[in-house]
């Protein structure tokens, strides 16, 4: 079918999938001002600045992409659908469209999701962490958005999926392609079950640029984002300073200092763009509304000898574990007189803290 041929918006906005960059400025200046369709006209036009258009215009075919979506049971879905997820709207240039595979409503997936991401080259440290994050969040009521890649984001939905939980997969190729191809299986389960999710045409091949702006809507769609392993060049780090651009929550994981794998994580925490999280618990506290999901600052478990007056605690602190004191090394260890000495050591006997055998005290181990 030729571009001009049943352009209305629905019809306009697929043809722009396959004939515009995501982030082409004039394409967005049109859309914005004079909506899809007469966008569609002026580059099909192939006049002046449009003429950079001419070829891909020759090939486009809205039918062939509608049917190849069909083969593998995706949708479209356009602003002002019920499934559209309105936080795309506060990006400055958002999707002309996306195509959506999968059962999961896109809009209800989203509306409560966090963005898990970070390196492909990650540790086994790194994917164990996000795997773990995934499936609490999961475990809590959240959906997981990531970008299906290598690493961190593998690990992000293969948590999500071990607790059956809801995970969405943006692409930066059309939703009917493998890509990375070792992910044919993950990406099966996810349509299965989540959704995937492109705003480039079925058929679409990856691409450098395409994977920039696929990190925009992972930071935009979702509630927060959490990085877990970013070198200081990770691409991860493009998908948080969205985020941080978007005024959504970010948190991102420590790892060992010695590590460059989670440079990038410990440099974002280190300049405030990015606060330190470590457990799924934590990431609900950042992403929750003002008041919601907020966790008891953490405490040591209270020990019984924590309510031992101080002279006791000194006594006791005196003690030694094995072999035992006498009483005159007692005093001298402890600079207290010998009455007060004495009480203590009643008091601790008489608490389990402390025994005495041939003339000397030591500490008792609690449960002997």
């Amino acid at each position: 079918m030729t571009a001009g041929e049943g352009a209305d918006d629905r019809w306009a906005r697929a043809a722009l999938s396959r004939l515009a960059e995501p982030t082409d400025r004039a394409v967005h200046a049109v859309i914005a001002d004079h909506g899809p369709v007469e966008a569609l006209r002026r580059i099909s036009s192939g006049e002046g600045r449009w003429e950079r258009f001419a070829e891909r215009v020759r090939r486009l075919d809205v039918r062939r992409d509608a049917q190849i979506a069909a083969t593998v049971g995706a949708r479209l879905v356009i602003p002002g659908d019920d499934e559209w997820p309105n936080r795309l709207e506060d990006l400055p240039i958002p999707p002309w469209c996306l195509w959506v595979r999968g059962p999961l409503r896109l809009d209800e997936a989203t509306a409560r999701s966090v963005a898990i991401v970070g390196a492909r080259s990650a540790t086994s440290y790194g994917e164990s962490q996000s795997s773990e994050l995934a499936a609490g969040l999961v475990m809590a009521g959240w959906a997981i958005v990531s970008g299906a890649a290598y690493g961190i984001d593998g690990a992000a939905h293969r948590g999500a999926l071990a607790v059956d939980g809801a995970t969405v997969a943006v692409l930066a190729n059309g939703v009917d392609r493998v890509y990375p191809a070792a992910h044919a299986m993950l990406l099966r389960r996810i349509a299965q079950t989540g959704c995937i999710v492109s705003e480039v045409a079925p058929g679409s091949a990856p691409m450098g640029s395409r994977f920039l702006a696929r990190n925009r809507l992972i930071a935009a769609m979702t509630t927060g984002t959490v990085v877990v392993e970013a070198g200081l060049r990770s691409g991860s780090l493009q998908t948080m300073n969205r985020a941080v651009e978007l005024n959504r929550p970010v948190g991102a994981v420590p790892g060992p200092v010695t590590s460059m794998m989670s440079a990038g994580c410990h440099n974002a925490i280190r300049k405030g763009e990015a606060t330190l999280v470590t457990s799924a618990a934590e990431v609900v506290e950042l992403v929750s509304p003002i008041g919601q999901g907020v966790l008891a600052e953490p405490r040591e478990q209270p020990l019984p000898e924590d309510d031992l007056d101080p002279d006791t605690a000194r006594v006791h602190e005196s003690l030694p574990r094995s072999g035992g004191i006498d009483l005159d090394a007692l005093l001298s260890a402890t600079a207290l007189a010998p009455m007060v000495v004495l009480a203590a050591l009643g008091r601790l006997e008489d608490g389990g803290f402390a025994v005495k055998k041939d003339g000397r005290w030591r500490k008792l181990r609690r449960g002997t």
